[in-house]
This record gives structure tokens, sequence and C-alpha cells, in this order.
């Protein structure tokens, strides 16, 4: 819970008092908006702001301590995203990284390539059960830790696979690895949510989006050809060793970013390299609950988290996980393709990804920004959506021009790749948006 809600709850002007500054001109509209922040902040405190960020228009208004998330450097903050990520793109990267490498592990398993892909369902539906399991384990224990032992037991659980000789071994490894890279998927949002501030979490969120986004299509697109000169084992071997890196770059980049304002014995208290690397502990005093594990759940009475929530669900299944698990089954029975050519059909997901992650968040941001400066107060985040529609009629339009252009093929031709470049388009803005409209709902 970000410490200073009380702050910006002050900040936050009520709909009678936006429609008595609506008459001011913007200069008296800026100056009662700092006389608002100053009377609630000590003169300290208002020092330390402008001078750490140059303004007092801040949400969430961070404290005056240079270890919270919020006042830490930029490429301090960059790095951390970039890591968190990664560790997010290897959720999806993970369970999608056999794809291209069915017909092989057909042969080697003794079972049909429906079978196998069982390695990939049950792995993204443990995907999205094992963070009901780290998100209380990190609000307690602090997201370091998770983050080390997530990266830990994926590395270990992996090495499992790659040594697996039957189906059961494999497929008993394979939930476990999704169990343990799990936490990337759901826990990088509050990351963005505990280091940037609103007007900059559409952008950001967008980086982590993406790379959640074209995971599921560079997996199989990298490991084609892994698969088809090195063998599958050596897929589970290069997944290993990206786990390693990882938690080499948690540990000595990747301070913690739940806040936890120190009392006055600790306000100077040291920051090196071992009490920020070395040191763990709880990062909450309240014990656990059972509740805990089920309570992200109950969120969804909300429906400013069930609607998003749904659309996110539906659109995700069928334009990114639909799509990467059925690419092998189509195209390899329709073209006899090998899996070196199966991985190469992923590109046109990744190529509509990319400026969809750019538009989706500079849009999201951009109507945000301008109803913020419009009223001079906190936006509220359902002007964000308004971006979204246009994401959605390109999912509808890579979808029809994905399904009628295989459907007419003989042979081998790029349109319903084209296709597929429109609906991951399409996804990706509409991801980037919803998930920053639920966040700036629910920060905590």
């Amino acid at each position: 819970m970000i410490k200073f809600s009380a702050d910006i709850q002050h900040i936050t002007m009520s709909r009678s008092s936006m429609d008595v500054e609506k008459d001011q001109t913007p200069p008296e509209q800026e100056m009662l908006q700092v006389e608002k922040i100053q009377t609630n902040l000590s003169p300290d405190h208002i020092e330390y702001l402008l001078n750490r960020h140059g303004t007092l228009e801040l949400n969430p208004v961070p404290s005056a301590h240079h270890a919270d998330p919020y006042n830490w450097p930029a490429w301090k903050k960059n790095i951390n995203l970039l890591i968190v990520s990664f560790h997010a793109f290897m959720t999806t990267f993970t369970a999608a990284s056999i794809i291209p490498a069915f017909g092989l592990l057909t042969a080697d398993l003794g079972k049909t390539v429906q079978e196998t892909s069982y390695l990939v369902s049950f792995a993204v539906l443990m995907l999205g059960i094992g963070p009901l399991v780290w998100g209380p384990f990190s609000n307690h224990y602090g997201r370091r830790p998770s983050w080390l032992l997530s990266t830990s037991l994926s590395l270990v659980c992996n090495i499992g696979c790659a040594e697996s000789k039957s189906y059961a071994v494999m497929m008993i490894c394979r939930i476990l690895v999704a169990f343990s890279i799990s936490p990337g998927g759901a826990l990088g949002s509050g990351v963005v949510s505990e280091c940037f501030f609103s007007h900059e979490r559409g952008q950001k969120m967008g980086i982590w989006v993406l790379l959640i986004t074209i995971g599921p299509a560079t997996g199989p697109l990298i490991m084609g050809f892994v698969a088809q000169h090195l063998g599958w084992q050596w897929i589970y071997w290069i997944l290993a060793i990206l786990n390693g890196c990882q938690f080499l770059a948690y540990f000595f980049f990747s301070p913690e970013t739940i806040w936890v304002e120190p009392g006055d014995l600790e306000a100077h208290a040291s920051c090196s390299f071992v009490d920020t690397r070395l040191k763990f502990g709880r990062v909450s005093t309240t014990p656990f609950q059972k509740r805990e594990f089920y309570e992200s759940l109950l969120l969804l009475r909300h429906a400013s988290i069930a609607l998003p929530a749904f659309s996110y669900t539906i659109v995700f299944a069928f334009a990114s996980i639909l799509m990467t698990v059925e690419i092998p089954q189509i195209f390899g029975a329709k073209f006899g393709f090998d899996a070196q050519q199966l991985g190469l059909q992923f590109i046109g997901i990744i190529v509509g990804s990319l400026p969809g992650e750019f538009i989706g968040g500079t849009i999201s941001d951009l109507l945000q920004n301008r109803q913020r400066k419009k009223i001079n107060a906190n936006s509220v985040p359902e002007y964000r959506l308004w971006g979204s529609y246009f994401g959605f009629s390109m999912v509808i339009l890579g979808f029809l021009v994905f399904t009628i252009q295989l459907e007419h093929a003989v042979t081998w031709n790029i349109t319903p790749l084209i296709g597929l470049a429109f609906a991951a388009f399409g996804n990706q803005i509409i991801t980037t948006i919803l998930i920053t409209y639920a966040v700036d709902c629910h920060p905590e």
C-alpha cells in the first residue's frame, strides 16, 4: 500500500471544486494545486521534492527519503523495469518455447501431437494459478526475495525438463517451471506502480506488457532453430541459462521496491551494498492469513477490475495463446513445415506487437494527461479506455484476415501472417491500456 495515499486524497479535487476552478485561468489553477500540496507537507519535504523532481505535481506524493523507489534516479528505475519486464517475457517465452518441437517430442515421448500440446496448456494454466501464492509471499517478504527464489527454482526445474526421459516426468517439471517463473507475469504491474508516477505508467506499463505479449511468439521463433539443429533438450538448457542470468541481474541491479518508511532511528540508515543486497526480512508485520491467497480474486467484485480482466482474458487467449498453440498444428499439417519453418511463422505476431506497445502506451498517457491539464487535477482513469476501442477493431480485423486467407490458401503465402500482425497489434494496445487502467483504479 502506498504510504502517501492520504496526501493523494487531499490533492485530488472533489467534483464541486473542479466546477469552480474551471472558470479560472490555468496559472490560477496551478497556484491552487500547489497550495493544496503545501498545506499537507512540511517545508523540508517540499524542498526535497522540488530539488529531486522539479515539481510538486506528483501522483502519488513520495516521501522525503532517497531510498523511496519514487525518488530513485531515472536510470535506476529503468534498469529495474527492464529486468522485471524480461522476467515477464520469460513467463510466456518459457511456456511456448517447445511448440515448434512438438514433432520431435512426439517421436521421443511416444505421444500424439495433441497430448504433447498439454505440456504447454498445463504450463499456461499454472502461470495463472502461481501468482495466487507468489502475491501474498511478496507482500510479506518483498519483491526482491520473490524474484531471486523464482529464478533459482526455474533454473533447477528447467534442468529437470532437459533430463526428463518420460512424458510424466516432463509434465511435472513443466508445471513446476511454470509455477516458479509465474511471478513475472503478475508482480510486474505492482513494481511499475511502486516506482513510477501516474503520468508515466502508461508508457512504462507498456514495456512490461509488450514483453509478456511477444513471449509466446518469440519462444517458438528462436527455439524452432534450436530444436531443428540442436535437439529439444537444448531448449530447456538455454532456458536454464537464461534463468541463471536473471538471478544475477536481480541480485546485483534490483533493490527492493516495496517501500517501508524507516523510523526516526533508521532515517539515516546505510544504503550500502550489504544492506540493500544481502539483508532480507519481512516488509509487513502482519501475519499470513488464508484470505490473502484468494484475496486478489475478490477484486473481481469491482467493475473496474472485472470488466478489464474479462476483456483482457478473451483477447489474450484468442489473439496470443490460441494462435501460438494452433500454428504448429495448422501449418504443420497443411504445409508440412519442420520445426524451423514453424518458428518463422511467429514473426507476424512480433511485428504487430512492437508498434502496438508504442501506440498503446502513448495513447493511454496522452488521453490521461490531456484531461489532467484540461481540469488541472488528477483525471479519472476511465479516460484511458477510449484508446482501447481502436485495439479491439484491429483484433477483429486480424482474425478475419487470418482465418479467411488461411482457409483459401493452397500453398503457403504471407497473408495469414499479416492477419496475425493486425491481431497482435490490437492485442498489445488493449493489454497496455486495460492493465494500466486497472492499476490506476486500484494501486494497492
